[in-house]
This record gives C-alpha cells, structure tokens and sequence, in this order.
C-alpha cells in the first residue's frame, strides 16, 4: 500500500510529538507537597462522591437506589457496595430503610449537586475541545474529582469565551 506524505496538520503534529517539552525545576517541597496532598484527598473523597451522585441519579430517574442497582452501575460486587453505604450512613450523607432504598440526607444531596455541576462542567469543556461525547463523559468521571474551583472557573471562562 503507498505511502502519502503527510498533510500540513500531520506535519505539525508529528513535530510537536517530537519536540521535548523543557524541564521545569522542581519547586519548593511545601508547593510539591501540597499538590501531592491535594490529589490524595481527592482519591479520598472521589469514591465517595461516585456513590453520592450515582445515588441522586438514580433516585432522580424515578427509581430507588437500591444496593444491587449501585453494584450494577459502578461494577462492584454487593458486599463492597454494603460498605460502602454503611460508611456514607455513619458520614451521614445517605440514609438507609429496612426493606427499602437508599436515600441521601441534605448533606448528601449538597455533594451530590456539587459533583454533578463539577461533572458537567469538565465534560462540557472537553467537548467544547471537540472531544467525542463518550470519551468526554468518561474522561470527565475521572477528572472531576481533581480540579479546582480555579480551574472550573478558567473552564467555564474559555467556553464562554470561544461562543
């Protein structure tokens, strides 16, 4: 099969893979450390936040948020989800009723509104960098939980900015 030279993007993409980006020099270790502490927290408080949203999902889409629901939707097995809700009922984000469903308390609607705006907002930004919609949605699911209000706020800036 023949070749064809590469078109003017091809090029220019091809010559930025190659070009090195320069090193910065390490900063401060108090400014390294705090961004490493920040990512850890957000490891933290991402599982949570997971359940949380997927709990208001559910519930906002006519259902119960049932234990076998939440299992399904994240691909955990049960038991990981039991624990998983026994944790977020002694954090007192969620409330849960015997022969029944899973409901969030105020708290935990709070966290849930607040992942969802954040969830929306870096999606929004991807596709408005003409990511694909699926990779947006799922790309989204994992940076949500690590940018910072700062950052939404330039997001939201350029979307608005590029209308």
């Amino acid at each position: 099969m023949p070749a064809y030279p590469p078109t003017v993007e091809e090029e220019r993409i091809l010559a930025l893979k190659k070009k090195p980006v320069p090193r910065e020099p390490l900063p401060d270790a108090e400014i390294h450390s705090e961004g490493f502490r920040q990512t850890r927290e957000a490891r933290r408080s991402a599982l949570v936040e997971d359940y949380v949203e997927l709990i208001a999902d559910l519930i906002e889409d006519g259902n119960e948020a049932r234990q076998v629901d939440i299992a399904a939707r994240l691909g955990v097995a049960q038991p990981t989800v039991a624990k998983m809700l026994t944790r977020l009922c002694a954090d007192g984000l969620v409330s849960r009723k015997p022969y029944r469903g899973v409901f969030l308390t105020e708290a935990g609607r709070k966290v849930a509104e607040e992942s969802r705006i954040r969830h929306q907002t870096v999606e929004a930004f991807l596709r408005s960098l003409g990511v694909s919609a699926e990779t947006a949605r799922i790309d989204a699911e994992g940076i949500e939980h690590h940018v910072s209000a700062e950052t939404l706020e330039a997001f939201r800036k350029a979307m608005i900015a590029a209308r």
